[in-house]
C-alpha cells in the first residue's frame, strides 16, 4: 500500500490544502506539491496547444476544402479563438509560446494531423500559412479577406 498521494490524489489534495490553511508546514508533502504545481503549468500549455491546433486545423480545412465549408467549422473557429483568448487572459505567462518558433511549428504539425483526420487527401503547406495575429483575429478567415461575416 502506497501513500495517500499514490492511493487517492483527490483526498491527498484536500489534505494538503487543509494543512496549508492551518499553517502546519512540517506535515506538508512538499515533493508531491511541487510536482503538482509544475503539472498545472504543463497542463495549461497542453490545453493552449490543443486549442490552437484545433483552430488551425479548422482554418486549414476552411482554406483548402472550400466546397465542404459549414456552420460547424465557423462555430469551432469562433469557440477556439474565444477559449484561447480566455486562456491567455487567465495565464499571461502562456503568451511567449505564441512566438516560440519550435512550439508553433509543433502545434502546426498537430493541426495538420487533426485536419487529415477528416480528409486524408488534403495537401497542406509545409509551413503555417498565416501569422499568429491572423489566426487569433476574430475578423480573419482564410482567402475571404479580413472582413468575414459568417452566415
Amino acid at each position: 500500500m502506497g501513500n495517500l498521494y499514490d492511493d487517492d490524489v483527490i483526498a491527498w489534495a484536500e489534505q494538503q490544502a487543509s494543512l496549508l490553511r492551518a499553517g502546519r508546514w512540517s506535515e506538508l508533502d512538499i515533493d508531491n506539491i511541487a510536482e503538482e504545481i509544475e503539472d498545472v503549468g504543463k497542463s495549461e500549455k497542453r490545453e493552449l496547444q490543443n486549442r490552437l491546433a484545433l483552430l488551425i486545423a479548422h482554418l486549414l480545412k476552411w482554406a483548402y476544402q472550400q466546397d465542404m465549408r459549414g456552420h460547424s467549422w465557423v462555430y469551432t473557429i469562433r469557440e477556439q479563438r474565444a477559449a484561447i483568448q480566455q486562456d491567455l487572459t487567465k495565464g499571461p505567462g502562456l503568451k511567449p509560446l505564441l512566438t516560440d518558433t519550435a512550439w508553433v511549428r509543433q502545434t502546426y504539425r498537430y493541426a495538420k494531423v487533426k485536419a487529415y483526420e477528416d480528409t486524408h487527401d488534403l495537401i497542406l503547406p509545409d509551413e503555417l500559412p498565416w501569422t499568429m495575429e491572423q489566426i487569433l483575429s476574430t475578423d480573419f478567415m482564410p482567402d475571404t479577406g479580413t472582413d468575414y461575416s459568417p452566415p
